[in-house]
């Protein structure tokens, strides 16, 4: 079952279940008109991933990102992706037995997660929107606290935009998708990293800018593998 608030509405629109899980990554090429797969290989090279790190993948889903970050790390790095449906993992589970450095668990991204320090970088991919707002404050801590200091937080989603500059087929995309979106675009989650302790930001933007990468750096004073110098 979907957990609520307190107020009774859903903490999220973001579970996939059934058919849809099972073909989520043809439904991601179709729906994308076959640029998926050339977009996401995109997005992972501009995280600028080094050899070596470790990386916590929030949302997983069926593996496919995760596989892809593996191939920067080299034979010393890993990825450890989390996610919660059945379906999802059961395709991310098979895809692990072939990288020993990459492997997934079911947990709960919006709880108290066991991970304190120990990542030089979190990814988490078009999930983020479909979470009510209070749900992802306490992701955004779950991640504060599972980095480095000098460790990064890749958010890979929608881009923020005033309700002016929205336009029919965004709409229509948020309606469909996830109806959280349109609060998530409309809110300034620049400014909300700022103050739960992340600086240092860089952004790419993608399919005309609706879709952004959004890097922030958790302050610290002891700079990890993921705080070197990158290029804007």
């Amino acid at each position: 079952m979907n957990p609520k608030t307190p107020e009774g509405r859903p903490l999220s629109k973001v579970e996939i279940k059934g058919a849809e899980a099972r073909h989520y990554d043809l439904l991601m090429n179709v729906v994308t008109g076959g640029t998926y797969p050339l977009f996401i290989r995109r997005v992972v090279r501009d995280m600028q991933l080094q050899p070596g790190e470790s990386v916590l993948d929030l949302g997983s889903g069926t593996g496919r990102n995760a596989l892809l970050m593996a191939r920067y790390l080299g034979q010393t790095g890993r990825v450890l992706g989390l996610d919660i449906g059945d379906e999802m993992l059961a395709q991310a589970k098979r895809r692990e037995r072939a990288r020993p450095d990459v492997a997934f668990r079911k947990l709960r991204i919006e709880e108290p997660l066991p991970f304190e320090g120990e990542f030089d970088a979190a990814f988490i991919s078009f999930v983020l929107h479909g979470f009510v707002q209070e749900a992802r404050l306490r992701i955004v801590d779950n991640v504060y606290r599972a980095l480095r200091p000098g460790g990064r937080f890749l958010i890979l989603d929608y881009q923020e935009q005033e309700p002016a500059e929205e336009s029919w087929p965004v709409r229509l995309v948020f309606r469909a998708e996830c109806p959280l979106a349109t609060d998530f675009v409309r809110r300034d989650l620049q400014a909300l990293l700022s103050q739960k302790g992340f600086g240092r930001f860089r952004q790419v933007g993608y399919y005309r800018n609706h879709v952004r990468l959004l890097e922030a750096v958790k302050e610290g004073a002891t700079p990890g593998l993921g705080s070197k110098p990158r290029e804007a």
